[in-house]
């Protein structure tokens, strides 16, 4: 008797599981289908394959890259290629990438595909392909900084910001070029040469950074090391149309085991590494693993990389220029075109007048050209060209020689001007602000003159060298094209929130578009 009632309740439970699965499919409007066409159901697995982002690998993002990678959709092998690849297509009409890291990128590229197929732990940009400025140590191999005579200056260990990323996996291409010491905003030297513009030859790509903004836009790696101590980060990224963050002070460490001596204490505090990309989100990714702590650097900080979101609408001042500069209306159209991308995407913008930009500008010129002076001048000048000597007397000549109460009273200054703009941020947290007011010049415009030098960075480029002086972020993302030449604008946010500052200029990036994509048709 037990075993014919467990026998009908064995029927009972198929015929109410059949009426269930049909009821269901008659819901869905499905029951025919999926009585006659059964191998419908692989569709899902399709979805679930590794998909190759869009174009050549050269051309991903490294966000698309790392996550392409990580997922078997491509090796590292056959990224760093396409890289290499490209880098010889390109790279000898821009001469932006000087030392050639082929051999060791492949080797480095195999290592990582045997290292994910073994299911090792993978780095945040795992085998996506990069390039770092020659002017931080990079173990085994000269720290030549466009000089020379820096030959014998053999780095005995990877400065703090390679090894974070080869520590996150990237692969290191190439070397960049920078000018003699990384002073001038152009980039050529006697050792390496002239740095071409990708977009248009009778521009600079800008410097210090100009190798690393002329290579990453031109499709020279997927992301690309540079510092700033007075614009060599957003400089080049606005004359190359890409996208950096100069960091807050303390964010990034920094070191040269190579260097014969300590920096002076406020080149230290103004100076910072950061990363130049095409993507806004490039760059947040790369901040992320260059900020990693190393111990050699005694001023970095652990500082969160998000901070408490203001209460919005978010409040983004508008920079009033200065009446005397004079400013070309194709840089207002921009800045304009930005203002309105922020409203669009919820921001309130007004125009109003920031704290004392003149005054932080000459803060900024007064301290770091009066420590170059007493400290490195001589040896410099004895082993530089004639063009470093011509842009360097121009950039001096704008400069108060302090003596020592003098600087002290310059650097004490420098805390007023930091309390200032983050009283300011406590209203505005973010400000809209101009790389340039002019057109980009020419390939070696700082050797014209002296007069052409003070030009340049007062009268140009006094809202980028400026916010050195305060240690504060500030991001550059493209707008627009005039004339087949690339206009950006700065973003500048409170100490250590880079996060607002990448958040206006992915606002911006949404609405304005990638550029390089641009320059990439008309490349080739």
């Amino acid at each position: 008797m037990a075993k014919k009632t467990a026998t009908r309740k064995k029927s009972a439970a198929k015929k109410a599981a059949k009426t269930s699965s049909k009821t269901s499919a008659v819901r869905k409007g499905k029951v025919a289908k999926a009585a006659t066409k059964p191998v419908k159901q692989a569709a899902p697995r399709k979805s679930s394959a590794p998909r190759r982002p869009k174009g050549p690998a050269w051309q991903w993002s490294a966000v698309e890259t790392a996550a392409a990678i990580r997922s078997s959709a491509i090796s590292a092998v056959e990224t760093v290629e396409a890289h290499l690849e490209r880098m010889r297509a390109v790279n000898p009409r821009l001469n932006a990438v000087v030392v050639d890291l082929s051999e060791e990128a492949l080797a480095a590229a195999h290592a990582a595909d045997k290292r994910r197929a073994k299911g090792g732990e993978l780095g945040l940009l795992h085998g996506v392909p990069i390039t770092i400025k020659e002017n931080v140590d990079y173990e085994g191999r000269p720290n030549f900084n466009g000089v020379p005579a820096n030959k014998d200056l053999i780095a005995p260990s990877d400065s703090p910001v390679v090894r974070n990323l080869k520590k996150a996996g990237a692969i290191i291409i190439g070397l960049t070029n920078t000018p003699e010491f990384s002073f001038r905003g152009f980039t050529d030297n006697p050792l390496h040469g002239l740095t071409l513009n990708p977009w248009d030859p009778n521009i600079t790509c800008g410097g210090s950074s100009g190798g690393a903004g002329s290579a990453v836009a031109a499709g020279i790696g997927t992301i690309a090391h540079g510092n700033d101590i007075g614009g060599s980060l957003r400089w080049p990224a606005h004359c190359n149309g890409v996208a950096t963050i100069k960091p807050t002070q303390g964010r990034i460490p920094a070191f040269n085991a190579s260097a014969t001596a300590e920096r002076p204490m406020l080149a230290h505090l103004m100076s910072a590494q950061g990363p130049l990309a095409r993507h806004v989100a490039d760059v947040r990714l790369a901040l992320e693993v260059m900020s990693q702590r190393d111990p050699r650097d005694p001023w970095w900080v652990p500082a969160p990389l998000v901070g408490p979101k203001p209460k919005g609408p978010i409040k983004v001042a508008l920079a009033r220029i200065p009446e005397d500069m004079d400013v070309d209306p194709h840089v207002a159209a921009a800045l304009r075109q930005a203002a309105d991308h922020l409203e669009r995407s919820g921001y309130r913008v007004s125009e109003v007048d920031v704290p004392d930009i003149d005054g932080v500008w000459q803060t900024w010129c007064d301290i770091i050209t009066n420590e170059t002076m007493v400290m490195q001048e001589a040896g410099m000048l004895k082993v530089t060209s004639e063009d470093f000597h011509k842009a360097w007397g121009g950039m001096k000549a704008k400069a108060n020689v302090l003596d020592l109460k003098a600087w002290m009273q310059a650097t004490a200054a420098r805390n007023g001007h930091i309390r200032a703009w983050q009283l300011f941020f406590e209203e505005y947290p973010v400000v809209l602000a101009p790389t340039t007011v002019k057109p980009t010049p020419s390939p070696r415009e700082d050797t014209v003159s002296p007069q052409r030098v003070r030009e340049i960075f007062w009268g140009e480029i006094r809202f980028i060298s400026a916010i050195n002086v305060l240690g504060l972020p500030g991001a550059v993302v493209p707008v627009t094209l005039h004339d087949g030449q690339p206009i950006g604008v700065q973003l500048i946010a409170g100490r250590y929130r880079e996060d607002l500052a990448l958040d206006a200029a992915a606002a911006i990036e949404k609405r304005a578009g990638v550029l390089a994509h641009r320059l990439w048709e008309q490349m080739d």
